[in-house]
């Protein structure tokens, strides 16, 4: 059981970036970002190449910068080409699958077995023990929900909050609402590679279709954070995003303990996200009930 939920917490730490990307672009922004799935191998695939070359920490910076070009070419399908949110997610996320498999040496899987990472490199320091995947996991992500917070407060982040909430109004206002949107979208894409960079070099492995189903995985805990912990101001939704992470990834090393095949586990978080989705409705529901009594 100890091993289950230290395996789930670290695993939901590095997912957790990517439900506080979601929060950003789904929540604040209030656009439906594609380009996760395959934004979350752009930064696995750059990450593992740069580690391999012996840069496991340069791998990380270059993960992100690379996914947050991603997200600038879907801001710009957005923005400049009047492409649907929706639609130009799509068009960006079919494009990364050829420079992904570019990226990897037109390989389908890399692996690190050989090299060191960053969780090697944080263990020969002797720091946690047996618990230093889970440290050092903990630790980026919440290193990366303050950075994040703090950047909301800063002018620029506030100009994003605002677009997610009134983009006429911003526009009105002289700010230019392409600029806030693109750099949200950007900033989006690079959470979401830098959990991908770290996955792959706690696995110590990449493969192109380990963002297979990321999208749904990180609006789950989106949802199961929004829908048990509540949603107060920014600092309350990162703290729920990265919640509902850590119970989702419970959840699922649960199922994973008990034997069930995989096929099983996508039909659970398809379960999960609806259940997610309808409690706010059966509280209110039950709210009304108990009001009229």
């Amino acid at each position: 059981m100890l091993y289950v939920v230290q395996t789930a917490l670290e695993l939901g730490f590095m997912y957790a970036l990517v439900a506080m990307a979601l929060f950003l672009s789904y929540r604040i922004l209030d656009i439906a970002d594609m380009t996760t799935d395959s934004g979350f191998v752009l930064g696995a695939a750059v990450s593992v190449t740069c580690a391999a070359a012996g840069h496991p920490v340069l791998a990380v910076f270059a993960a992100m910068a690379a996914a947050a070009c991603a997200g600038y070419v879907t801001a710009f399908l957005q923005t400049r080409m009047g492409v649907p949110s929706i639609l130009a997610g799509i068009i960006t996320n079919t494009g990364l699958y050829t420079v992904n498999l570019m990226v990897m040496g037109w390989s389908s899987n890399v692996s690190l077995l050989k090299q060191d990472t960053m969780f090697t490199l944080f263990r020969d320091l002797g720091i946690g023990g047996g618990f230093y995947k889970m440290i050092l996991a903990g630790g980026i992500t919440m290193f990366a929900g303050a950075a994040l917070v703090w950047f909301l407060g800063t002018r620029l982040g506030l100009s994003i909050r605002a677009t997610g909430d009134n983009e006429e109004m911003v526009r009105s206002s002289s700010i230019n609402a392409d600029l806030t949107r693109t750099a949200g979208v950007m900033l989006a894409n690079a959470l979401v590679a830098l959990s991908g960079a770290l996955l792959c070099q706690q696995q110590r492995y990449a493969d192109l279709n380990c963002g297979s189903s990321m999208l749904v995985m990180g609006l789950a805990s989106v949802i199961i954070g929004r829908a048990l912990f509540g949603n107060r101001g920014i600092v309350g939704g990162l703290l729920s995003a990265v919640g509902g992470s850590l119970l989702y990834r419970v959840i699922i090393q649960a199922a994973y303990k008990i034997d069930m095949p995989s096929y099983g586990v996508k039909l659970l978080s398809t379960i999960i996200v609806v259940c997610a989705l309808a409690l706010p409705l059966l509280k209110r529901r039950a709210g009304q009930k108990g009001g009229a009594v």
